[in-house]
């Protein structure tokens, strides 16, 4: 039959599956329980480039494994701007200016904080041009958490305890230690008028 050949022939020239999703809507994970991980806002004048940059977050976080929302269409900032065209006597005659942002949301839900990270370096890397990004990025503790800042707390205080006295200057410990070399060498008492007291510098 001619028509099998043609519909053999037309399997045969099929696209591939991840060419086909191209033009479909990207795949989206369901979120377990719903806790918000990160909120990605995309700003751009341009409609385009928001939502080229858009679709290609929600497919990355899709082979990410990161559940995601969007996405939202977030109310439009309008700026307006009136300057005069020319001065003094032809003060009238103005023009009108008008700047307007588009904005789109994107939310990751029960997202691990490493995966999250990955994701923005990500979208970071293959940022579009004319589209800015802003995330909040929300990390969860456990209950013992309050014990474990304690700890660091007296880590970081014995590791500062000696740079304390040194706190505001310049040099550190050891350039003021190695000052005090330099000025009670014998070559330098030699050239010096006057010789080194033993109090450190």
């Amino acid at each position: 039959d001619p028509d099998e050949s043609i519909l053999s022939s037309q399997e045969l020239l099929r696209m591939p599956r991840s060419v086909q999703a191209v033009y479909l809507k990207p795949l989206k994970r369901k979120a377990v329980h719903g806790i918000p991980s990160c909120d990605l806002q995309l700003r751009s004048y341009n409609v385009r480039n928001v939502e080229i940059l858009a679709d290609f977050a929600l497919r990355a976080a899709y082979y990410l494994r990161l559940p995601a929302l969007g996405p939202v269409p977030l109310p439009r900032i309008t700026e307006r701007w009136t300057v005069p065209r020319s001065n003094f006597v032809n003060k009238k005659s103005q023009e009108n200016f008008e700047r307007v942002t588009l904005r789109r949301l994107i939310q990751i839900q029960d997202g691990h904080p490493e995966s999250v990270e990955i994701w923005l370096a990500f979208l970071r890397k293959h940022a579009y041009y004319g589209v800015g990004m802003k995330a909040n990025v929300w990390e969860h503790e456990g209950l013992g958490v309050g014990k474990t800042m304690d700890v660091s707390l007296e880590n970081i205080k014995k590791s500062l305890q000696p740079r304390w006295p040194h706190f505001g200057r310049r040099k550190n410990l050891e350039t003021s230690e190695r000052v005090y070399g330099i000025l009670d060498n014998e070559m330098f008492r030699r050239t010096s008028d006057a010789p080194l007291s033993g109090s450190a510098v």
